[in-house]
């Protein structure tokens, strides 16, 4: 029953609480994305994949599911959900589901009942041990900060959470658990969804023993576990080879070959995989905490090393951010003014002439800044939170500069408000909103942008519309141009007597190219308007140059 029309979709990531709110409590909701389907529609885009809407005590924003079939009151309702799904098959667009199925909340019915009887079914739903006299079970430290366990008096256990304490990891060894899972799956898909974004998937098997990690880290011992492979190839046969569906899972820590285990042709488990080599190229001594700036020639490097080692054998997602990341202008291109514009447009044209599936995170498409904040009064994010705690509170940063690194990294940065308009709360709400708009609502807002014909977004819409069209993109081989250049990224893709030169400054400074051929030819897009010189890129210029090439 499956098809790859996945390979020609393009992706739109929308938070919902932040997206647009219809009812004046300052949280974004369902009936806020029914009112702008058209704008996302318009913009290019086919396929919205929607961050968690499900019942949620909102520890993690979501993330920490209390039920996997109810939506949470603060989104709107089953109706309104359905309304939603039903305006998007009208629209001939689709809808993808995040499913995080790595752990639960721990409100969840399953996991009440786990806390209080050993001998509860849903017990082992979940992955307990002893301690070691007054101790945790092992030295394992949770991604959020913290030790990983956390103790049950009423069970004199504790029980394993990668991520925040109020998110208890589920024990996919246990296939009474599985059945439940691929049962909720199929519950969705019955009821019209196209898909799956699988959160952090390729975390949920554990090894049996659970042995001390090098300096705590479980990272060796729970990513890739020693079932991974095994439980989604079940969960393919069970349930997504008998849909018309699109997954992609969200894998940190991937390299390509494990990528081609996830996702590799004929493997039978995910179409698509999310790495995330190129956003951490930042990462030092505190993770990603750092004001630190990415080394063009590293980030092109792993660019060429995915696109040539998925090519043939898998298919790449292309994403510079979404809302775990800072924003991709402020963490690739430039934030100012006179440049902002110009570094989103070059943004869209590096990364969207690649091979691969197109996923723009909601506001990249105007351009949107990181949220400027100054004070830790300002983040919600418990990422955040949590690592300013530990950080500061144990003297290995002092608060001026775990500030300028939150400014830099946070999440929340992604989770501002959507800038609609240049009036009050940039549009995005009547009342109160949960979170402060970012610091650039009034210059930066889609209301500007749709008015004005040289916009981030209507570049975005050419962009996308170009590379549709486009077989060289879809189906071409990927050569990487001047790979130790510090300032131009560079590539071509060719099919079939074509070939497509992107050329891209990442540089505020005006860039005479070292070899002036590949500029020669048909330009089919550029983000300036007028004509340039062809053997220099202006500060931030991105061009598409179409040429013909001899087939031997």
């Amino acid at each position: 029953m499956t098809s790859d029309w996945w390979k020609d979709a393009v992706v739109y990531q929308i938070y919902p609480r932040s997206f647009q709110d219809s009812n004046g409590d300052g949280i974004g909701d369902l009936r806020g994305i029914i009112n702008r389907l058209d704008y996302i529609r318009d913009l290019g885009a086919n396929v919205i994949w929607l961050c968690p809407i499900y019942a949620s005590p909102n520890a993690d924003n979501g993330y920490d599911i209390s039920d996997y079939r109810a939506i949470h009151p603060d989104f709107g309702t089953m109706a309104d959900f359905d309304e939603l799904l039903s305006q998007m098959h009208f629209r001939g667009m689709r809808l993808v589901m995040d499913l995080v199925v790595n752990h639960s909340s721990d409100e969840h019915r399953w996991f009440q009942s786990a806390r209080q009887s050993a001998e509860s079914r849903y017990h082992d739903f979940y992955i307990w041990r002893r301690g070691r006299g007054d101790a945790p079970p092992n030295n394992w430290g949770s991604w959020f900060g913290g030790p990983a366990w956390e103790y049950v008096p009423e069970m004199d256990e504790y029980y394993l959470h990668i991520f925040h304490r109020k998110q208890p990891d589920l024990n996919w060894n246990n296939p009474e658990l599985r059945r439940e899972i691929y049962d909720m799956m199929c519950w969705w898909l019955n009821k019209g969804v196209d898909g799956f974004r699988m959160d952090v998937i390729n975390l949920i098997s554990k090894p049996d023993e659970l042995p001390d990690g090098p300096g705590g880290d479980l990272s060796p011992f729970c990513v890739n576990g020693p079932h991974v492979h095994e439980y989604l190839r079940e969960m393919n046969s069970e349930v997504l080879s008998k849909y018309d569906m699109m997954t992609v899972g969200e894998c940190p820590n991937l390299t390509v070959d494990a990528a081609l285990d996830y996702a590799g042709a004929g493997r039978g488990e995910l179409n698509m995989v999310f790495h995330f080599e190129h956003t951490g190229l930042t990462d030092g001594r505190f993770g990603k905490w750092t004001d630190a700036r990415t080394p063009l020639p590293a980030l092109k490097r792993v660019f060429e090393k995915w696109q040539t080692g998925l090519y043939g054998r898998a298919w790449n997602s292309l994403f510079w951010g979404n809302h775990d990341q800072p924003r991709a202008v402020s963490k690739f291109g430039c934030e100012l003014p006179e440049y902002r514009a110009l570094s989103a447009k070059m943004l869209c044209t590096c990364l969207y002439f690649m091979q691969g599936t197109p996923y723009i995170y909601q506001g990249d498409e105007l351009g949107m800044t990181n949220a400027g904040f100054s004070d830790i009064g300002q983040y919600r994010d418990v990422e955040s939170l949590n690592a300013y705690r530990d950080l500061v509170g144990s003297g290995a940063l002092d608060k001026r500069t775990m500030l300028r690194y939150l400014a830099c990294t946070s999440r929340d940065n992604a989770r501002t408000p959507m800038q609609w308009s240049s009036g009050a709360c940039a549009g995005f709400t009547s009342g109160d909103p949960w979170i402060s708009p970012g610091h650039s609502w009034r210059a930066v807002n889609a209301e500007r942008e749709l008015a004005e014909e040289d916009s981030v977004y209507n570049f975005y819409r050419r962009a996308l519309r170009l590379r549709k069209e486009s077989r060289t993109v879809r189906e071409g081989t990927f050569r990487l141009l001047w790979p130790d250049d510090e300032r131009i990224f560079a590539y071509e893709r060719e099919y079939e007597g074509e070939r497509l030169t992107i050329l891209c400054n990442f540089s505020s400074e005006t860039v005479p190219l070292s070899e002036p051929d590949p500029a020669l030819g048909e330009c089919l897009i550029c983000n300036y308007f007028g004509e340039g010189e062809p053997e220099v890129l202006r500060p931030w210029e991105a061009r598409v140059v179409r040429s013909e090439v001899q087939i031997s």
